[in-house]
Parts: structure tokens; C-alpha cells; sequence
């Protein structure tokens, strides 16, 4: 999907990170580097890499270069614990993995209890333009202890090098095969990873750009939300990626670096969840600015209060902005979100209407059994993005996802709402 938009706007930008900017044209060709180093590093079809960074470049490269080679990009969060990530290694049975310098000292902890072979280590460095490159390393760049020189740990620049003369990289894949595994609480309550495919992703971008005919090809996202996560990955860069949108990533960031980016960037789209929003209120560097530049502003994983969404409101109205705040809902067993306010129609407390091909019911809770309109019960959802299963819990994928006779795999999410007579979704 982002090579043919690669190939439509090859001169668009793809992403911008720290200032660099790097169009479409040459994303997919880093992609392709990536792709012929994991070939080369003995990637096979349907192996297990574990991507432990923040949004930077080189962690979209190998979230693209790993389906290229037929591989499973399994996303998990770079602040996680030791003991966190070697049960994410285990359970993922991954045998590669790529992280930042400054975590390589977890991996090394922990490498003995895992079935670890290859460590990529990526720096920030890698990804900034000669100037600021020269201001990371005197800076930030000077607090990370040196990586040592072990034969299970390859430098990103090493790892990119030994690919070059690869050739048979490419594996071609089906919409119903694995893409990603995300983890999650969720609605079982245990850390379990999500195996999500293809056709969940590209479903996704498609229903994003279907909800919000206002998007346009060059667009730009703010990218906050960490790619380890649903909200992030499925929304703020495959569906941009996908589209010809701009994502801005942004590794780490207070809400005060967030006001500042929105007067630096003046993006079109910003997403981010509740506790996001409340903090931009709070900050004096929001006072200044400007926001007629904001098309989308969508609110998810976790409820926004009506009291918030007015106060957030009031705020956008006050500072040039055409647009409010648009709620939506979302389980990482549909990648992200699934329901979204309309554009054209809000109503209060509502967390808006399913998606383009989503499905949702209330039913009595422990049963298939719909309730009428208006009656409280548990929201259940079918649709594209509904995920394959969870890894290794046969038995909680069963309790979770369920037909109903009707032709249709429903996720039952755990949570209580209602549906008014238009179709509207309460949480």
C-alpha cells in the first residue's frame, strides 16, 4: 500500500523527524534497505522481529521492511521492564530484535532468558541531519554509554551495509496473513499479544480516510502516539502512509515540546488520548497559538469527558480553529479505532458512529443475544480490522471472539454502552 502511494507522490513528504524531512520516494528505498538486511540477516517468512523503539525513522523502516520479507513486526514499548521485554521476546519467539542504544543494557540482561540472537542497535543519531546530528552527540548523545562490541549485537549502519547485495528479498503476502502483534491488558485483563494482519491495516487506512473526506494527499499528522501502540501506528502512520499523508514523528515530548510543535508544524490532524488534551490546556506556551491549520482533531483510548470535550473545545474556537474535538472508540483487537464521531453530527457523551464495514451490537452480557435500542449491554464488533487471534491463548481468543450465526467473527470488547435509534454509540 505505501509503495503505490510511493509511486503516485514519490516527491511528497513521507515523514519529518527532528527537522529531516524524507519524501516517499526515498522511505520505501530505506525500507528496501531494511528489507535486504533482514533478508540478510536470516529473516525468514513468518519469523518473529521485535521492534522496541520510539517513532523514528528507522522504526518505520523495519515496521515495512519486516512484511517485505514475509516477517511479523512484533511492537512493544522501549520504557518496558526487564522482566516485561523478556516476555515479550519469549512469547513472540522472536530471534531478532532492534532497540536504541541507551536500552541495549535490558537486552543484555536479559539476553540468557530469551531465544535472542541478533540485536540490532539503532541511534537517534542515525536519523538527523549532519547539524543536529553534531548537537545530539554533544548533548543527549553524550549520556548513553557505548554499546560493546559483541558478535549477537550489529550497529543499524552495519546491519544496513551487509544487506546491500541482496537481491531475492521479497516475500508476497495474502491480506489474511500476519502483519504485527501488539500487546495489551485489554479486554481479558493479562498482557496478551494481538496478531493482527495485512487487511487489518490497509482496512484501517481506508476507513480513517473514508471518515474524514477532509484529508488530502500531503496533509500533515503529528505523530505522539507511540508506535507500539494501536492508536499510533494504525492511525497516525499507516493510515498517513498509506494516503500520502505527512506524519511529523515525534520520539518523546512534554506538553510543553507539544504546544511548541503545533506552532513550529501547524499540522492538519493531531490524535491523542484525553489525559493529552487536558494537558495542553494547562500549559502557558498554548496561550499563543494559532490553529487554523487543524482539519482533525480525534480523542481515543479512554473516555473523554463531556466537561473536557467543551473545555478542549472552547480552547480550539479560541485560537482560530473551524473544528471541535471528534471522540472515537477503539480495542487493539481491531488494531485501533472503530467508531468515530461523524464530522457533520456530535452528540454529547457519545463516542459516535461504527465505520465504513464495522459492525457493532449490544448484547446481554455472557450471551449472543442483541438488546434494543437504548439498553445498556456489551459492545460487540465485526468488521475488517478484526484481528486473527490472540497469540498462544486459543482459549481466550474462543471467549472473544465469537459468531453469532450471522456469518460475521464478533469481538465481544468487555465493555458496557448503548445504541441510540440512529446508530450512535454510547460508552
Amino acid at each position: 500500500a505505501v509503495e503505490n502511494v510511493a509511486k503516485k507522490y514519490p516527491d511528497y513528504i513521507a515523514y519529518d523527524f527532528m527537522g529531516k524531512k524524507t519524501t516517499y520516494a526515498n522511505a520505501v528505498k530505506d525500507i528496501i534497505a531494511a528489507a535486504k538486511a533482514l533478508k540478510a540477516l536470516g529473516v525468514k517468512e513468518e519469523d518473529r522481529v521485535t521492534i522496541c523503539m520510539p517513532n523514528t525513522p528507522q522504526t518505520v523502516s523495519m515496521f515495512y521492511a519486516a512484511n517485505m520479507v514475509g516477517a511479523i513486526a512484533n511492537m512493544i514499548h522501549p520504557l518496558s521492564s526487564e522482566n516485561e521485554i523478556a516476555f515479550y521476546l519469549n512469547d513472540s519467539d522472536s530471534k531478532v530484535a532492534i532497540t536504541l542504544d541507551q536500552f541495549y543494557p535490558k537486552f543484555e540482561a536479559i539476553k540468557a532468558k530469551t531465544g535472542l540472537k541478533k540485536l540490532i542497535i539503532a541511534s537517534v543519531a542515525d536519523a538527523l541531519s549532519p547539524v543536529m546530528k553534531l548537537g545530539y552527540k554533544l548533548t543527549e548523545g553524550k549520556k548513553i554509554a557505548k554499546v560493546p562490541d559483541v558478535d549477537w549485537v550489529i550497529s543499524w549502519k552495519q546491519f544496513i551495509k551487509n544487506g546491500e547485495g541482496v537481491i531475492d528479498y521479497r516475500v508476497p503476502r495474502r491480506p489474511t496473513q500476519g502483519a504485527a502483534i501488539l500487546y495489551s491488558g485489554g479486554t481479558t485483563g493479562s498482557m496478551k499479544g494481538r496478531s493482527l494482519s495485512n487487511l487489518n491495516f490497509n482496512a484501517l487506512a481506508a476507513q480513517i480516510i473514508a471518515t474524514n473526506s477532509i484529508f488530502r494527499p500531503g496533509d500533515r499528522m503529528l505523530a505522539i502516539m507511540p508506535m507500539f501502540h494501536g492508536f499510533g501506528l494504525g492511525v497516525s502512520i499507516h493510515s498517513m502512509l498509506a494516503n500520502g499523508g505527512h506524519c511529523i514523528l515525534i520520539p518523546r515530548f512534554t506538553p510543553k515540546s507539544y504546544a511548541e510543535l503545533l506552532k513550529k508544524k501547524k499540522p492538519n490532524f493531531i490524535a491523542g488520548v484525553p489525559s493529552l488534551f487536558e494537558a495542553l490546556l494547562r500549559v502557558p506556551e498554548a496561550e499563543a497559538l494559532e490553529l487554523s491549520c487543524l482539519k482533525g482533531v480525534f480523542s481515543g483510548g479512554d473516555s473523554l469527558s463531556v466537561e473536557l470535550k467543551k473545555r478542549f473545545d472552547a480552547f480550539l474556537a479560541s485560537h482560530g480553529a473551524t473544528i471541535s474535538i471528534r471522540e472515537g472508540y477503539g480495542t487493539t483487537e481491531c488494531v485501533t479505532a472503530s467508531c468515530l464521531t461523524p464530522m457533520h453530527k456530535a452528540k454529547e457523551g457519545s463516542i459516535g458512529l461504527p465505520f465504513p464495514d464495522t459492525y457493532y451490537k449490544i448484547v446481554k452480557p455472557g450471551t449472543t443475544r442483541e438488546l434494543p435500542y437504548g439498553e445498556e449491554g456489551e459492545i460487540c464488533l465485526a468488521g475488517p480490522t478484526v484481528m486473527l487471534c490472540y497469540v498462544n491463548h486459543p482459549k481466550e481468543t474462543a471467549d472473544t471472539m465469537k459468531d453469532h450465526g450471522d456469518g460475521l467473527i464478533w469481538v465481544h470488547t468487555g465493555d458496557l454502552g448503548k445504541m441510540d435509534e440512529e446508530g450512535f454509540i454510547y460508552f
